[in-house]
């Protein structure tokens, strides 16, 4: 069976002025089955440009896979390859960490 890697954001801290989103908690599993393999925990901060983007989405309209998307870009595709590799891999004290 294959392991599935799941995407999840916990928390996000902004700017309450403009809804600017500052900082975002998100969080990996793999699972295969019900059986839980692997877990990765992160965080990224985001930097707040001078003027907001054309494309800024307001707080209140962000959806969880959008905001997964930011995560996944800013960290980059070989980033995200690493972690999704070691929810799969687990080998830290033979169990999820």
């Amino acid at each position: 069976m294959a392991i599935t890697k799941t995407w999840t954001i916990n928390t996000m801290q902004r700017d309450t002025s403009d809804g600017y989103v500052n900082t975002v908690l998100y969080c990996v599993k793999g699972t295969e089955g019900s059986d839980e393999k692997g877990t990765f925990l992160g965080e990224i901060s985001f930097i707040k440009p001078s003027s907001l983007p054309s494309d800024f989405v307001a707080y209140d309209s962000l959806t969880e896979l959008t905001v997964i998307n930011w995560v996944k870009a800013a960290i980059g595709s070989d980033q995200v390859t690493k972690i999704e590799s070691d929810v799969e891999n687990v080998t830290a004290f033979g169990k999820p960490f």
